[in-house]
This record gives structure tokens, C-alpha cells and sequence, in this order.
């Protein structure tokens, strides 16, 4: 994808989505849950189902939640246009929840797994506070906005364009995608499942556990490669491209980016 924006979205946004259930107690909330441009959800959210948020302009910010109750908070704000004229919707599907910030504009939705969103020239940033309970998978999106999820134990997967990426988690299995920004991420645990990070104007710093077994495949263009694990390299080495096997191997490890070096570290 390909965005010439640098604050204020012109584009539209498409992920292919499936019908769903409306939530009805996060679309009809009661009105001491939203007050004026401050929206609040509470609610429980099984181990292995997934919390997603999805927002345009904002950050999305996630840390534990302190039982087994997910809470989301978003506060809208702007400065030209009305913050009133933004809605929050949410909709759950099999026991996942998604929670989005929809723009005024015919068709926009909100759907778990992607919403359709036509936002021309609107400058309301509606910005997600997110307590995740424990085994929950959480999903951040934005797009004008940095994502941050810490002290997580569960999955975690966090997409914006213009923005920062950090996220700290116990659960094992983790990935992260942005164009303008930098993405940090440590994980404290051993997973299964293939382990994704990837900008295009940024550096990758990636802390692992010492255990850590899998096949690496790190690319930079402007940028250098890292490494504290020992990797058995495949091919020929080269500073900006790093590819082989690290312990037992078997899990993918991909790291790319193009301004901006890789760093592969072992977790503390």
C-alpha cells in the first residue's frame, strides 16, 4: 500500500471483511458510558478471542488489564471538523470484539477482521485507550497514529503507516508492520507461530528469549543487520541482508525494512 499522507487521511480504506452480529451493548451504550467526545466499553473477552481496534487518525495505546475484563476508552478531538461527526461502533463475531472509529461517509463500517472507510480531508483524532485481560489476542490498527501495547500476555499484532510501533508481551507470538517509524518489540516467551516486523522509513530492535529458535531472514537497503544470537548463514554474507538459522531453526523470523538497520537481541 501506498500513502501520500502525512496527517490527514485522503484515501480510501478497504480490508475485506464478513458480516457480523452488531455488539449491542457497545453500540447502545448507556449514557453515562459516553459523555461529550469520551467513549467507554467494558466487558469480558475469552482467553484465545480476539480484542481488535480499529482507528484512522490517532494513537491506540494497550496495556493489562488487571482481571479477566477487557476495557476501551477513545476520546475524539479536532480542531476544523466536528468530533461528534465520528462515531464509535462495536460489533462481536464467535465471542472476538472489534471496536473502530468510523468517519462520515456513505458505506463506512465497521467489521471484524477490516472495515471499508472513506475519509477525505478530516482532521477528528480519536485516540484508544486498551486494558487487554490475560490469553487475549490483541489486534491495534491505524493509519495516522503510533501503536503502543505493553505488559501484554497474549498474541499481539499492531499495523499503522504513519507512526511508531512499540509492544512488549509474554505470549509468545507477536508482529508488527508500519511505513514511517520505527518498531520495537520484546518478547518474552517461546511461540509457534511466524514472527513478522517490518517498516520502510525506520529501524527493527527485536528482543527474544534466549531459547529462541528459527529461520532469519533480515533485509535492510540504508542500514545495517545486528545479531546477538549465533546464526548458521545461509549464502554469502552481506551487512545489509542476514539469512539462516538461529538454534534448531523452523520458525520464520522475518525483519525488513529500508532506512534503517536491523537489531536482533536477546531479552532480558
Amino acid at each position: 500500500m501506498k500513502y501520500g499522507i502525512l496527517g490527514l487521511v485522503t484515501a480510501a480504506i478497504w480490508y475485506g471483511a464478513v458480516p457480523a452480529a452488531r455488539l449491542d451493548h457497545v453500540a447502545a451504550l448507556p449514557v453515562s458510558a459516553q459523555q461529550g467526545d469520551h467513549w467507554t466499553w467494558n466487558g469480558r473477552i475469552a482467553a484465545g478471542k480476539t480484542l481488535e481496534i480499529r482507528g484512522i487518525n490517532g494513537e491506540v495505546m494497550a496495556d493489562a488489564a488487571p482481571g479477566d475484563e477487557a476495557r476501551v476508552t477513545a476520546d475524539k478531538h479536532g480542531r476544523r471538523d466536528d468530533p461528534k461527526d465520528v462515531r464509535i461502533e462495536g460489533v462481536e463475531r464467535d465471542g472476538n470484539v472489534t471496536i473502530c472509529a468510523v468517519y462520515p461517509g456513505a458505506g463506512n463500517s465497521c467489521e471484524p477482521g477490516g472495515s471499508r472507510q472513506h475519509v477525505r480531508d478530516n482532521d477528528v483524532q480519536v485516540d484508544f485507550t486498551v486494558s487487554v485481560p490475560r490469553g487475549v489476542v490483541f489486534d491495534g490498527n491505524s493509519v495516522n497514529g503510533g501503536l503502543t501495547a505493553t505488559n501484554l500476555a497474549g498474541p499481539v499484532r499492531l499495523h499503522t503507516v504513519n507512526g511508531g510501533v512499540r509492544l512488549e508481551t509474554s505470549g509468545g507470538d507477536a508482529s508488527a508492520e508500519t511505513v514511517n517509524g520505527g518498531v520495537t518489540a520484546t518478547i518474552h516467551a517461546l511461540g509457534e507461530a511466524p514472527l513478522r516486523f517490518r517498516t520502510v522509513n525506520g529501524s527493527i530492535t527485536l528482543s527474544l528469549p534466549a531459547g529462541l529458535s528459527a529461520d532469519l531472514d533480515a533485509r535492510t537497503v540504508n542500514g545495517s543487520v545486528e545479531s546477538d544470537f549465533p546464526i548458521t548463514v545461509s549464502g554469502r554474507m552481506n551487512p545489509r541482508e542476514l539469512h539462516g538459522q538461529i538454534g534448531q531453526g523452523g520458525r520464520a523470523l522475518d525483519l525488513q525494512t529500508v532506512n534503517g538497520s536491523i537489531r536482533l537481541r536477546r531479552a532480558p
